[in-house]
């Protein structure tokens, strides 16, 4: 049977649900993952970082890789810059910006870096020394001036700061400055743009986080401003959490900001998205989806202007081939989410049918949308199967032809 006649069938049965065929592809075709440069460096554990042959180095590697999944799958048109492995040595970003838009992409998020020099050893805007403070922020601010040149609208600040010892630092003077510097960024942040706090369990600090969870982040955003949003990284919980009921939470209070997408099974372990559990996965955009399209202000505007980025560490699986997978699983996620029958779920809601409620989602999540996806991607002019149009390409060959094998990492180990 050809993927024609899969569709057509498939086409047939959601109508006869309610679905709007046409909406699902229209929607489907302006979807926008960001996939993040130092994915296509060589990174890894703490222990090691394995060297991938053809990993990339420089920046304009970085971009022209980015600029490949994008041509493989039409859904990853900007790739996120972190600040300073992405600095230029001549300091042009504008000529990093007009190379970017010459291979068909643009530059996305701003991700400075306040974690790595050894002067962070105590934190960076909690670090107890008001220097350490002062040199923290001013990277940030220069990350700030570096989005007008970039064109880029979206500042991410993650943040290792915290504590590995009771007694070792004053809990509450370390919120207050950290209030202190994010008032600072705040003020300087472009116009028309939005600043993205982050949030992580543990890790490298172990007895307390600065920026522990979501209810911290949002926290802080509330107080600075409605350019301020919280940036959800699937990995940063503690087992077993909720995650679609932040989401949900994030979306319709309007402080959802945007994602980093990946997969974990015990902790931060930054794996290929929708690899463990693609149904948590399926779940989250579903209440993504169902803002959209049934929810109120400020959920539907939320919901409509999240930023998606994919946050990962390959340190075993090559580069370009994993991060195409990682988009083409958020791809299959969202078009499941855009295919629940939403007015069916909401009578077995409201009848209290609580099998009949879970079974729709469950049954939905099982639809091979594959046929969906293919017709999809031949009228947007991409390989419908991407993965083995970028083995046929001969793309992976060349780079490691022409790179070898990097001696540094060109982004975190």
């Amino acid at each position: 049977m050809s993927i024609k006649t899969k569709y057509e069938i498939l086409a047939a049965e959601l109508e006869q649900q309610g679905i709007d065929i046409e909406a699902v592809r229209t929607t489907l075709k302006s979807q926008k993952i960001e996939t993040p440069s130092w994915g296509y460096a060589n990174s890894g554990t703490r222990f090691k970082a394995f060297p991938w042959p053809g990993a990339a180095v420089t920046t304009h590697e970085k971009l022209d890789d980015a600029a490949m999944v994008h041509k493989m799958t039409g859904i990853a048109p900007s790739v996120a810059l972190h600040i300073p492995w992405d600095k230029p040595e001549d300091g042009d970003y504008t000529a990093m910006r007009e190379y970017a838009e010459g291979q068909g992409i643009i530059l996305g998020a701003i991700n400075p870096n306040v974690f790595q020099d050894d002067v962070y050893r105590l934190g960076a805007l909690g670090n107890p020394d008001p220097a350490i403070q002062e040199m923290a922020l001013d990277h940030i601010l220069e990350c700030c001036e570096i989005m007008t040149k970039t064109h880029s609208d979206i500042l991410s600040l993650w943040f290792a700061d915290g504590t590995n010892y009771a007694g070792q630092d004053s809990l509450r003077l370390r919120k207050h400055r950290f209030e202190q510097g994010l008032r600072a960024t705040y003020a300087h942040l472009p116009a028309h743009s939005r600043m993205l706090i982050e949030y992580k369990l543990f890790e490298p600090a172990f007895y307390s986080t600065d920026l522990p969870d979501w209810g911290t982040s949002y926290a802080f955003s509330l107080k600075l401003g409605d350019q301020a949003q919280v940036l959800v990284d699937l990995g940063h919980h503690a087992q077993g959490v909720n995650i679609e009921q932040i989401v949900t939470f994030l979306i319709d209070e309007g402080k959802l900001g945007g994602f980093h997408f990946n997969n974990r099974k015990y902790a931060d372990d930054d794996l290929i998205v929708g690899t463990v559990n693609p149904f948590e996965l399926f779940l989250i955009y579903n209440e993504i989806v169902d803002a959209m399209q049934c929810g109120e202000e400020p959920a539907q505007t939320t919901a409509q202007n999240i930023a998606y980025m994919i946050d990962q560490s390959h340190a075993i699986e090559g580069k370009l081939a994993p991060m195409i997978v990682s988009v083409l699983n958020c791809q299959e996620a969202y078009a499941k989410a855009l295919l629940v029958p939403r007015k069916k779920l909401a009578t077995a809601r409201a009848e209290g049918d609580v099998m009949g409620a879970h079974l729709i989602l469950a049954e939905t999540f099982r639809i091979d949308v594959r046929p969906l996806l293919a017709v999809i991607r031949e009228e947007m002019g991409v390989p419908v199967d991407p993965i083995a149009a970028y083995w046929a390409s001969g793309y992976e060959e060349k780079i490691r032809n022409k790179r070898g094998i990097a001696a540094t990492s060109g982004g975190y180990q």
